[in-house]
């Protein structure tokens, strides 16, 4: 049964994660910016962006399908389901019992099925191009976050996020070897999955080199607009995903309904210091050949299933 509370929580998960994901794409890339010496863009260049590309038309290509046309808004409602799962403020999340991490990740894959099959709709070669590139790096990372989420699944003797965070939260503070595993895991598939450094650059647009840019070319207006609103919300997601698995202190309960008022400066305070993080990554990087790709995410894989064999092998 839906409870109304439970119903704001679901409701403020999902309007949280549509206003604050540009944000975040913001801050790091201040972050970004001032660790490289520069003058940094504005907090809120993001939301200026998006609001430029709204108020502008769209052009199509001629031989434009219907795919390629409906896939911005696919993606876009995909993701945000998706940021619907996560307990970001609360774990009083109708949605969580209908979706797993399982199904979880079954939407972000959905979502690259989708903007990969528009990337090769209108016949380009480096729409093409980038299509394969990202159907490749899906490939290799959807299987090591799925032995991350199962590594603290394992710990907690459940496959929803809300309960892994309420079963984390009432354990003792210590320091699980597989969770530490898993955690190293996790950083390299979200780096990959969100196309930043050492596996892409969001800043260039290089056509040899890039894998997000290329599946984005053909779009403007408001499809480029939900494409790179949807870029910025699965960074969001994968920054959740994180604080719910390695930092779910803060997350309110089920029916605390005055935990919510903490929740909010303390996630932001979290988003803050993984973005600096982020940040500080990727200036300490540098891109790898795309052929080094295979190697980087086989590794995150592999670190992923060394966690859940310490957790059989020693309980932790």
């Amino acid at each position: 049964m839906i409870t109304f509370l439970g119903f704001i929580s679901q409701l403020l998960a999902i309007l949280l994660a549509l206003a604050l994901a540009p944000l975040l794409t913001g801050w790091i890339n201040q972050c970004r910016a001032w660790l490289q010496n520069k003058s940094a863009p504005s907090l809120f260049q993001q939301y200026r962006m998006l609001h430029k590309l709204f108020h502008k038309e769209s052009v199509l290509a001629e031989h434009a399908s219907p795919l390629f046309r409906s896939a911005p808004y696919i993606v876009f409602g995909c993701i945000t389901l998706a940021c619907g799962i996560i307990p970001t403020l609360s774990t009083d999340l109708p949605l969580s019992p209908a979706a797993d991490a399982i199904a979880l990740v079954g939407l972000l894959a959905l979502a690259r099925v989708f903007i990969s099959l528009a990337a090769m709709d209108i016949g380009t070669a480096f729409g093409s191009m980038g299509a394969r590139r990202e159907m490749l790096v899906g490939f290799l990372a959807e299987p090591a976050l799925l032995m991350v989420l199962f590594s603290a699944s394992l710990i907690t003797q459940s496959t929803l996020l809300t309960s892994i965070v309420d079963s984390l939260v009432h354990r003792e503070l210590a320091i699980y070897p597989s969770l530490a595993f898993a955690g190293v895991a996790f950083t390299m598939v979200s780096l990959a999955e969100n196309a930043r450094i050492p596996v892409d650059n969001p800043a260039t647009h290089l056509e040899l080199t890039m894998i997000h840019e290329a599946l984005l070319l053909e779009y403007s207006g408001r499809h480029l607009a939900l494409m790179e609103w949807a870029a910025s919300l699965k960074l969001f997601a994968y920054s959740c995903i994180g604080i719910a698995l390695f930092l779910p202190w803060g997350i309110a309960e089920a029916g605390r309904p005055l935990a919510l008022l903490s929740a909010l400066p303390i996630l932001l305070v979290k988003l803050a210091i993984g973005g600096a993080l982020l940040a500080l990554i990727e200036m300490s990087s540098a891109k790898m050949r795309i052929f080094r790709v295979p190697e980087f995410l086989t590794a995150a894989f592999l670190l992923a299933v060394i966690g859940m064999l310490v957790h059989f092998l020693l309980g932790a």
